[in-house]
């Protein structure tokens, strides 16, 4: 479910756990991030403290670096698996054979899940695959290349910054392998059948979301794509304005945990405008990556599926989710959701 910044800002932001839950992180692509009393999932303390059975054996004797190093060696483990897919993949398009790529990466990180009882282990996913395939998809274009160099350049430096403000988010407040998002643990209910639901939909389903959002980088990518444009700046604007949101709603957030009371909500600076910025900026940000493929190539409109999608993700699964958690938790909120936009930041409406 993509988590971001905590995913889903959040994978979401891992936004993995907010499709699922997101990676989606943040994947959390993703390639891509919240507390409960923050009134989102994005950012820090949206998980459970009590893990599966097995994920607390291993989570007890394990600390919180060695479950880090374990995480990287599950991601290094999936980068050999990319590699694999793309070389058995070398004569086909640059789309396909990254395709083939991410879902194999994919299969691995989600074989690391199963043998450490620990779905969270995908919650990065979200943040990390974009990283990976902007720049290689840039280099099977051809590079910076021309007139169009400029575009690119911005263009793979704002995914980058992106994905790296997203994996470190979920790096400094994951907890180890004792840790495990609420959304997953939620479904360990269902017994047998929760590996399976699992892989379908905290692993695949964020990893196809996010694949599809970075199709707006092929075009946006190419060297062969028309010269800059008003466009190029509206997705300057809106790409950077996302992260910049994503940032500034996060550190409120740790702020706020740091110093809160028991039972506050927090709503001040931008949570005062909306219930879930960082998802708002989360969203904002697959928009503004369409701008430039829109200024690169018009006949690239269909990519527009993609932050569709993810715009649908966070609007039909995420929000509705963390809202029905928080009302759960904190009897306040109801007030809070009556005064404050769900997604798109707006002035509060007056208490009644």
């Amino acid at each position: 479910m993509a988590k971001v910044s905590g995913t889903a800002s959040g994978k979401t932001g891992s936004a993995a756990s907010g499709a699922a839950g997101a990676k989606v992180s943040t994947r959390v692509s993703g390639k891509t991030g919240s507390a409960a009393s923050a009134g989102s999932a994005a950012a820090a303390r949206s998980r459970t403290r009590k893990p599966s059975p097995s994920g607390a054996r291993i989570g007890t004797t394990m600390s919180r670096e060695r479950s880090l190093l374990i995480c990287l060696a599950g991601y290094a483990a999936g980068a050999v698996a990319a590699a694999a897919a793309c070389s058995l993949t070398a004569g086909w398009s640059p789309v396909w054979s990254a395709a083939v790529a991410d879902l194999a990466a994919t299969v691995v990180v989600f074989g690391f899940s199963v043998a450490l009882d620990n779905s969270s282990m995908y919650d990065p996913y979200w943040s990390v695959a974009p990283a990976v395939i902007a720049p290689w998809w840039l280099a099977r274009l051809g590079g910076f290349v021309g007139p169009t160099a400029a575009r690119q350049a911005v263009v793979l430096a704002l995914v980058l910054v992106w994905a790296l403000r997203l994996t470190w988010n979920w790096v400094r407040r994951w907890h180890g392998l004792k840790d495990e998002d609420w959304r997953y643990a939620d479904y360990r209910k269902l017994g047998p059948l929760y590996w399976p639901v699992s892989f379908l939909g905290f692993h695949l389903m964020p990893t196809v979301l996010v694949f599809v959002g970075c199709l707006s980088l092929v075009p946006a990518l190419s060297p062969t794509s028309r010269t800059l444009n008003l466009l190029d700046l509206a997705g300057l604007v809106v790409t950077g304005g996302a992260i910049l949101v994503e940032t500034m709603a996060d550190r409120q957030l740790w702020t706020f945990l740091a110093t809160r009371k028991r039972g506050q909500i927090l709503d001040a600076g931008l949570w005062a405008l909306t219930r879930h910025p960082n998802y708002f900026g989360e969203v904002t940000f697959w928009w503004g990556l369409w701008l430039f493929a829109m200024a690169a190539d018009p006949a690239h409109w269909w990519t527009l599926a993609g932050p569709a999608a993810i715009t649908a993700l966070f609007l039909g699964i995420s929000v509705p989710m963390m809202d029905r958690r928080m009302l759960s938790r904190h009897p306040g909120y109801a007030a809070h959701m009556g005064r404050r936009s769900a997604f798109l930041p707006w002035i509060p409406r007056p208490a009644r």
